[in-house]
């Protein structure tokens, strides 16, 4: 087992090393010079095509707001949390400005996986509409790619019993029994009752996820970033100060003090860039599976909607947790992960800042949980068609208690690496995809114009 385990370490360490996140990276800043700074030109479009398509128009079984509500349930979770404090408390404050600039670059790389999940998505025999890395790969390469998608399915099934199921269900579990909020829930319990919440919500397919993601998600968002808004407004003579020791322990090595061991620059990107990636999923394959779902006329809308996922999960959700983290200069108490927000959230709101972020990770978990199932029952279905539908939903329920109850540092790291193998295929297939996604972005932009003047 020692060795498995060895082995897998040392995968991992290559999967999201230098070389995985310079090709991020780069097929982020491709695509943005490619689409000539589209989605950061047009980010307030995207608010609008939001705010338009909460009903939907075009073939598609949810609205493009609920669209992009399962998508965000997925994505905000415990690394808006957990994953913003071990970036800042391994890489420093600067980790958060390599966080920005991930996300920025990431907003492009969420487009094309929006434009291509509708551009080449199918409808299936149960009459829904299905898409994803593994069929704009299947749609819109050449046979001869097609295994790639199997591939990307495959290690998107896997990887979501993992990083998607149990790790979130242990995270809940680990947050309700660890006393915070005045009383320790059993795990089992905590399992148990996830596990029943779940099925209800899984029983009603996509229609039933995206319901619950379109309520429950904006509600936690908004509760978690007025309490972090809160702190901020109340700091606000202390946010300059923050804002400049995250951009100047950007380009210089961050010394040690306190708990903080100290963090050269290359530290800072590397944590600053893998922990945006694992929080908002840009590159992964995971949210365009969503977006395959939403009832549009157009990809290029679609992707304008989505792109916003990636601006809302780590400029603001995150930029939230990374400044009341920094102005507490909680990072320099030894703590880490969850318990490094929740102490600096607690010091800065005194017995309620715990409470925040206690039951923001326990529901942006359980969110969470819910929209990698849809991933992985569609990674499933691609791979043995609709009949698998049923018997997945149940083991993804059964891993439920298990995931609570258990011991899941192996898990994890599996999990963790199968999460970062899916970006290779998606990330190629966006890149030879690339030509498509311009074409499309150059000629609906060029229709709305001559809408405009007309």
């Amino acid at each position: 087992m020692d060795t498995i385990t060895t082995l897998i370490e040392a995968l991992n360490g290559l999967v999201w090393g230098k070389y995985m996140l310079v090709l991020i990276l780069g097929t982020g800043l491709f695509l943005m010079i490619g689409l000539k700074g589209m989605p950061l030109r047009y980010l307030g479009y995207g608010f609008h095509m939001l705010w338009r398509g909460r009903k939907g128009e075009g073939e598609g079984d949810v609205s493009p707001f609920n669209a992009l509500m399962t998508s965000l349930a997925a994505t905000i979770g415990t690394g808006n949390i957990a994953g913003v404090a071990t970036a800042i408390f391994i890489g420093g404050p600067g980790a958060l400005f390599w966080m920005w600039c991930t996300a920025l670059l990431g907003m492009a790389t969420k487009y094309a996986e929006a434009v291509c999940a509708v551009h080449f998505r199918e409808v299936d025999e149960l009459g829904n509409h299905v898409g994803g890395p593994m069929y704009y790969i299947k749609n819109g390469l050449s046979k001869r790619w097609a295994w790639l998608g199997s591939v990307f399915a495959i290690f998107g099934a896997l990887a979501g019993f993992g990083i998607g199921n149990t790790v979130q269900a242990n995270s809940v579990a680990d947050a309700l029994g660890s006393g915070v909020i005045g009383f320790a829930v059993p795990h089992w319990i905590t399992g148990l009752v996830m596990a029943a919440l779940a099925a209800l919500v899984l029983i009603g397919g996509i229609q039933r996820i995206a319901e619950v993601a379109g309520k429950l998600v904006p509600f936690m968002a908004i509760a978690y970033l007025c309490a972090g808004l809160v702190i901020l407004a109340t700091n606000a003579s202390e946010v300059p100060a923050a804002t400049v020791l995250i951009i100047t322990d950007a380009f210089t090595p961050a010394a040690a003090t306190g708990g903080f061991a100290g963090a050269s620059v290359m530290l800072a990107i590397q944590m600053g860039v893998a922990r945006g990636i694992f929080s908002n999923e840009a590159g992964l394959g995971s949210a365009p599976i969503a977006h395959a779902a939403a009832a549009t006329d157009s990809p290029v809308r679609q992707g304008t909607v989505a792109m916003l996922g990636t601006f809302i999960d780590t400029i603001v959700i995150c930029s939230i947790t990374g400044l009341v983290i920094v102005i507490s200069g909680a990072w320099t108490g030894g703590e880490t992960g969850a318990a490094l927000s929740s102490a600096a959230f607690e010091q800065a709101l005194p017995n309620f800042g715990g409470y925040v972020v206690t039951l923001g990770l326990s529901v942006f978990a359980f969110t969470t949980l819910l929209g990698w199932s849809f991933y992985g029952e569609k990674c499933v279905e691609y791979l043995f068609g609709v009949r698998s539908i049923i018997p997945f939903r149940v083991l993804w329920i059964i891993a439920i208690p298990i995931g609570a109850t258990a011991k899941l540092s192996f898990i994890w790291l599996v999990a963790d690496t199968l999460n970062g193998l899916m970006a290779l295929p998606n990330l190629l297939a966006l890149l030879l995809l690339s030509p498509v996604v311009f074409s499309l972005t150059r000629d609906f932009f060029k229709d709305e114009k001559l809408k405009r003047a007309g």
